[in-house]
């Protein structure tokens, strides 16, 4: 049975020598980043003594394909394929009437910072950030929950701001500030690697109950309770959730902030969160993600990779695999291997690519010999298979995407295309060598 709970993953990852226990005392400002972005966020860590803070704090929980299939309890390969099936038959979650988050309740007024460690990345960064949180809202029904994750800046005592950037979520805050009412949200710390993935799903594609997708993704339905001041299901054994408010009309000037591409960004003003109420289990493990880091870039790649996938597969049937890199953001560079069965195959795939995401902006189409996470492997079909004047085309003037800073010099981006397949009528001249005997130990010859 998969782990359901972030402290047991950590106990079973603890007991297959997976974690990494982080003894030593550690600050929240700057440095217990550092220590996680010295792995890029693909290793799980535990800090056990955060300065000034008697909680824990765990991090790189789900940086990379082999940590999130192992959560899931599924090989790499099987990844895509659950995560379509999960949207298709999600599994509705299971009601309490209280659980483990509710065996401490605060009522406000409080200052969050005295709780939980609240880390600060960058050098640039303008304020303490918390960057995990799961928010999780209703929707203007009250039929499903849709969940996603916000940056908030620690503004002090109960109040942060929240970036808003999915449109889903900007509409349904824009209808309750024109009727001067403030919107009602949970945030949950201390979650399993498929509830983060889960709550980069879609609502506007999927419009599915995102923790409904994280049980299917787990195949098993999640236990939920109702918060003690808002009307909003959470899962009863996360470790930490608050409870509050965004308020209409009030905003906050954000200031910088180190964003997903690399670059600071943010700046901007942005809605303030007014909280009533934490609640946390008996020894809670709070927990943070590194900005930039695979453990942010990896979730919302995959989800691209399914759109991508689907998209291309209607018009291509014979795809075999997509990736999106994630020295480009998850987002802005894919590789798309095929199993070419006619001329034109490539250039169909690449444009329904194109179509399926406006975020992309270089996307490399190779025959299904070549192994698209190897980045060296890829090159190597480019420089071999590749004519810039027949296989290459640019499309200029497309929409980009906010997080790629030479789009924000335009407002609008080029697209370009390339074809990395070989000609099938000349397959004889692009077999790839290969030596009869795999696996050899040197140390046998030593």
């Amino acid at each position: 049975m998969n782990p359901l709970t972030m402290r047991d993953l950590l106990a079973d990852w603890e007991k297959r020598g997976i974690l990494y226990r982080i003894k030593k005392e550690v600050s929240a400002e700057y440095e217990l980043g550092a220590v996680v972005r010295a792995m890029n966020g693909e290793q799980p860590f535990l800090f056990e003594n955060v300065k000034g803070y008697t909680v824990p704090m765990a991090a790189g929980l789900g940086g990379s394909r082999k940590l999130m299939s192992d959560s899931i309890g599924i090989d790499e390969s099987e990844l895509i394929p659950k995560m379509i099936d999960s949207i298709v038959n999600p599994i509705p979650t299971n009601r309490l009437p209280t659980g483990p988050v509710h065996d401490n309740v605060v009522m406000g007024p409080f200052d969050l910072d005295d709780f939980f460690p609240i880390p600060t990345f960058h050098a640039e960064d303008c304020a303490p950030y918390y960057v995990s949180g799961i928010l999780v809202v209703n929707d203007l029904e009250g039929k499903k929950r849709y969940t996603s994750i916000r940056r908030m800046k620690f503004i002090g005592g109960n109040r942060t701001n929240i970036v808003i950037t999915s449109p889903e979520l900007a509409r349904q805050y824009t209808y309750f500030e024109e009727r001067g009412e403030p919107m009602e949200i949970a945030v949950m710390f201390g979650v399993v690697p498929a509830v983060v993935l889960a709550s980069q799903f879609s609502t506007h594609l999927h419009h599915a109950d995102k923790l409904d997708v994280a049980g299917a993704l787990l195949g098993q339905p999640l236990d939920v309770v109702r918060c003690k001041t808002v009307d909003i299901d959470v899962l009863a054994a996360a470790e930490i959730v608050m409870e509050g408010k965004i308020l209409p009309y009030e905003r906050d000037q954000e200031g910088t902030f180190g964003e997903l591409g690399g670059y600071y960004g943010g700046n901007f003003p942005q809605p303030i969160v007014e909280m009533s109420a934490i609640t946390y289990r008996d020894n809670p493990i709070s927990q943070t993600i590194f900005p930039a880091s695979s453990e942010e870039k990896l979730p919302m790649g995959l989800v691209r990779e399914v759109t991508l996938f689907s998209t291309i597969r209607q018009v291509v049937e014979n795809v075999k695999a997509v990736h999106l890199t994630m020295a480009a953001a998850a987002r802005l560079h894919a590789v798309i291997q095929i199993e070419k069965k006619s001329e034109g195959d490539a250039k169909q795939a690449l444009m329904a690519a194109f179509a399926s995401d406006k975020d992309l902006k270089h996307a490399v189409v190779v025959d299904d010999d070549v192994d698209l996470f190897d980045a060296s492997d890829v090159e190597w079909a480019i420089a071999t298979r590749c004519q810039a004047d027949l296989d290459v085309f640019i499309i200029s003037g497309a929409k980009g995407s906010p997080l790629e800073s030479s789009h924000n010099l335009r407002g609008v981006s080029a697209k370009m295309g390339i074809d990395a397949t070989y000609p099938l009528s000349e397959k004889e001249h692009f077999r790839r060598t290969s030596v009869p005997i795999q696996n050899i130990n040197v140390n046998d010859y030593l």
